[in-house]
């Protein structure tokens, strides 16, 4: 058992979808599987797209790729990590999500590939 943790859940959003809006949805649907077990071993599962996306609608919106999107979604997902007291890197290519990983295994906190890795908290 260990005290509850802020859990980064990490994997494709905008990768393989050729920027498009359904597909990007598809992928955030995917992500956001993992968050209600994540949430019922006693931590608090994060999604950097649920901090960045009402940031960009705040900056007026942008599409993938714009010079907003790109000023917005991977450095607010980088604030996050330093927050974070782990990452489940989910399948699927993703160079964010990789980015995410080393970020997480230079701050020496853990990254797990399975949500059985994921310890119940206490």
């Amino acid at each position: 058992m260990t005290a509850p943790m802020m859990i980064l859940i990490a994997g494709p959003y905008r990768s393989g979808t050729g920027d498009d809006p359904a597909r990007m949805a598809a992928n955030l649907a995917t992500l956001e599987s993992a968050a209600l077990p994540i949430f019922e071993k006693g931590h608090v599962p994060m999604i950097g797209e649920w901090a960045a996306l009402p940031i960009l609608r705040g900056a007026g919106g942008g599409a993938a790729g714009s010079p907003a999107y790109d000023r917005i979604m991977h450095p607010t997902a980088h604030r996050l990590l330093q927050k974070c007291d782990g990452v489940l890197r989910l399948p699927g290519a993703s160079a964010g999500a990789d980015n995410d990983v080393k970020i997480a295994r230079a701050r020496g906190i853990p990254v797990w590939h399975d949500l059985s890795e994921i310890p119940e908290a206490s």
